[in-house]
């Protein structure tokens, strides 16, 4: 009896060991090696990509060259993301002849699960979904919604984490439309 709870002693024991050594060997791996991505910021070229749409309309970032483009990743179970999609919604009818471009890119969710929310909330502007998530990758998002503001050169002057008012998408899509539109 004494000897079957001393082997079971020892087997929680090397288990636990086991479990602790292995924590510390992959904390030690990750930050030896690091995450090689690079936050994106303001001032960086926008990673070019191609997403499709509802529609199976192909969107390639860099067709938009020359316009401003309000860049906005979300998610259907965002609750941020679902307030401000309205207001997004009605700034888009307001810019997209001045020269600004809306995209809106969700990450990872089923079409009928977008389509449900674009009807919805009646989303006139291209919604592309990020599948496989290697957009949001390139981009580094994390929190949703994040928006990233792209100039007519196709470089990002801000990066908007966190829900935005109206008068905010107003002010930033003023800030990315082409001088000669203002």
């Amino acid at each position: 009896m004494k000897k079957n709870k001393k082997t079971k002693r020892l087997i929680l024991r090397v288990c636990l060991l086991s479990l602790f050594l292995g924590a510390a060997g992959y904390s030690i791996y990750s930050s030896v090696t690091g995450d090689s991505r690079s936050l994106i910021k303001a001032g960086d070229a926008a990673p070019d990509f191609v997403l499709t749409d509802l529609d199976g309309n192909t969107h390639q970032l860099s067709d938009y060259k020359g316009q401003g483009v309000f860049l906005n990743f979300w998610g259907t179970w965002c609750k941020p993301c679902e307030k401000e999609m309205p207001y997004i919604e009605n700034q888009y009818n307001d810019f997209k002849d001045k020269g600004v471009q809306t995209i809106a890119v969700n990450v990872g969710e089923s079409d009928f699960q977008v389509q449900n929310f674009v009807d919805e909330y009646s989303m006139s502007f291209p919604v592309v979904i990020d599948q496989k998530k290697d957009v949001q990758n390139a981009y580094t998002i994390g929190p949703l919604p994040t928006t990233l503001l792209i100039n007519p050169e196709g470089e990002i002057i801000k990066v908007i984490t966190g829900e935005m008012t109206e008068e905010d998408i107003k002010k930033y899509m003023q800030m990315i439309q082409p001088a000669e539109d203002q």
